[in-house]
């Protein structure tokens, strides 16, 4: 039996304030209810907090005996001793200022303690993920990849995808499933949360627990940052007075260019470079360091840029952009090409060098909460500001910039602000996940971070073309390399180029955090004819010659 459980009922029947208070009494005086939360009337939702022992029907008949009708829509444990006290004379328990994924799991996190949430937005709904970020760009690299595949199949030789008569359906269609998105996991979400309110307005600190929104004053018991990040441009002679695409940009553009400057080789300028590229669009890509994908594998990054270079993406590293110009029909960009001088033009220019924290405008300073060189929030390792009512998570933390990690840190920062469980926030088993094609994923240390670490690492370097599984999909593209300690075969880290890179790493993930050994590894069975079979083939080439084994006596 749990201990104790959170209900959420639909209620049917109210039609004032003082029939949402009569629901709240009544669900009250079921034996074993600690708490009662019912919202506005009109959204016709309760929370309740309770033993046990207390059923669905006892609930639904204490409503019924009230003169309404509930169904209890969903029922979770809670864990026991984990509810939240109350913050007396509050306002609400917890406020976040933001709404995206971190707001949000944190807002969650802290109805299930049992607590009165609010989120601040001013904006859109949903952050960046969502609305401007991982959906809307990965479904347009999907479409892409689609025309792309396609038109290769139908045409010999081909290496570059005909720009579509439809593009602007296609980015309409990016837009319509942004718009479900953000109603379903969002908007229509509060629902199932009548404890957590959206509050809509500009929030800004004056001190203390003192939060203003658009000028009403209201001092929660505890306040979580969320406000996210911005794209972020390098101050480039001339950049800001000729104008350019960020990301935002170039996912709604109302018509493709024919040719497109992309400044960054980072994941987005890769992901994006490539998208346009396959849609017909002639793409230069300038990367100041030596390498695409810089905190990659070097092998792994230069795989990949031969790949791109084979999709007719020119590939510029090692690049000093000195100045850019614009005139009406084209812009012009000079650039340091190793130690000579050339002049790049494009219809286009997209600037996708990183994005930096949302943390301007929101009276930090007056709440004493500290930020670092980039303008990110600085927290300890519990998410704690230098206030500490204070918490701060996403990416006005800094990087990494991952809509997962804000999830994890929204409902890591809510649980140690509410119940002060000094939860530690935990990094060292980080996937990440860059969504060219052939993908690009790693976990853990490269082999030089092994070696800053003063750690006797060796490693394993095996060409995807001898996964079985990439042979059939006539897709052998990709490079799979470990990393593992010398003396305890314990793997380190994992960087895999391939086709659904993204889904291969997972096990190298769990590995990692479980400290698994290369022995593990091997001695796990993998499905023959998956991409998985990868990482048990990499971690054999390390004592054998894999092209040495039959193909399913591994």
């Amino acid at each position: 039996m749990t201990d104790r459980l959170h209900f959420i009922l639909r209620v049917e029947g109210m039609t004032c304030d003082g029939c949402a208070r009569h629901v709240a009494q009544a669900l009250k005086a079921v034996p074993g209810v600690e708490s009662a939360e019912v919202g506005d009337w009109r959204e016709g939702t309760a929370a309740v907090v309770a033993a046990g022992t207390v059923t669905e029907e006892a609930l639904a008949e204490a409503v019924a005996k009230a003169g309404y009708r509930a169904v209890v829509q969903a029922q979770r444990p809670l864990e026991s001793g984990k509810q939240a006290p109350r913050s007396e004379g509050a306002d609400f328990d917890l406020m976040t200022l933001g709404g995206g994924s971190a707001a949000f799991a944190a807002a969650i996190k802290a109805a299930e303690l049992g607590t009165r949430v609010a989120i601040v937005e001013e904006g859109t709904i949903g952050g960046t993920c969502v609305n401007i970020g991982c959906v809307p760009s990965k479904t347009l690299i999907k479409a892409a990849e689609i025309c792309y595949h396609a038109a290769y199949s139908h045409f010999e030789g081909m290496t570059a995808c005909p720009p579509p008569s439809d593009w602007r359906r296609v980015v309409e269609q990016k837009d319509e499933l942004v718009a479900q998105l953000r109603e379903e996991k969002y908007i229509k979400l509060l629902d199932s949360y009548p404890t957590i309110t959206l509050l809509r307005g500009h929030a800004r600190l004056t001190g203390g627990r003192s939060v203003f929104i658009d000028g009403q004053a209201y001092t929660p018991g505890k306040i979580l940052i969320a406000t996210g990040s911005r794209p972020w441009a390098p101050p480039i002679p001339g950049l800001a007075e000729a104008g350019y695409l960020d990301s935002t940009d170039a996912l709604s553009l109302p018509a493709l260019p024919q040719t497109l400057i992309v400044i960054g080789g980072g994941a987005i300028g890769l992901e994006l470079g490539q998208l346009f590229a396959r849609f017909g669009v002639r793409v230069t890509l300038v990367e100041t360091f030596p390498h695409i994908a810089a905190a990659e594998e070097p092998e792994i990054s230069d795989a990949l840029a031969g790949y791109l270079t084979a999709e007719r993406v020119r590939v510029l590293t090692g690049t000093k952009i000195e100045r850019v110009d614009r005139t009406e029909a084209v812009y012009r960009m000079a650039v340091d090409l190793n130690g000579a001088k050339q002049t790049l033009e494009a219809e286009q220019l997209l600037v996708a060098t990183g994005r930096r924290a949302h943390t301007e405008g929101f009276g930090l300073e007056e709440a004493g909460i500290a930020l670092g060189t980039k303008g990110e929030i600085l927290v300890d390792r519990h998410l704690q500001t230098k206030n500490p009512d204070v918490y701060a998570a996403g990416d006005c933390i800094g990087d990494p910039m991952f809509v997962y990690v804000a999830a994890y840190a929204g409902q890591l920062a809510a649980e140690n602000a509410l119940t002060g469980a000094g939860r530690v926030y935990d990094l060292s088993a980080l996937p990440r996940v860059t969504f060219t094609d052939p993908q690009l994923a790693s976990v853990g240390l490269t082999e030089a971070q092994a070696k800053a670490e003063g750690l006797e690492v060796e490693t394993a370097l095996l060409p995807v073309s001898q996964v079985p599984r990439a042979q059939a999909s006539r897709n052998p593209n990709g490079l799979i390399k470990l990393v593992r300690e010398r003396s305890t075969l314990r793997l380190l880290g994992a960087h895999v180029l391939a086709a659904e890179a993204g889904e291969v790493i997972q096990e190298a993930t769990l590995a990692i955090r479980f400290k698994l050994t290369t022995k593990d590894v091997i001695g796990t069975l993998h499905p023959y004819l998956t991409m998985a079979e990868g990482i048990k083939l990499a971690a054999l080439t390390f004592s054998k010659d894999v092209t040495q084994l039959s193909c399913c006596a591994t």
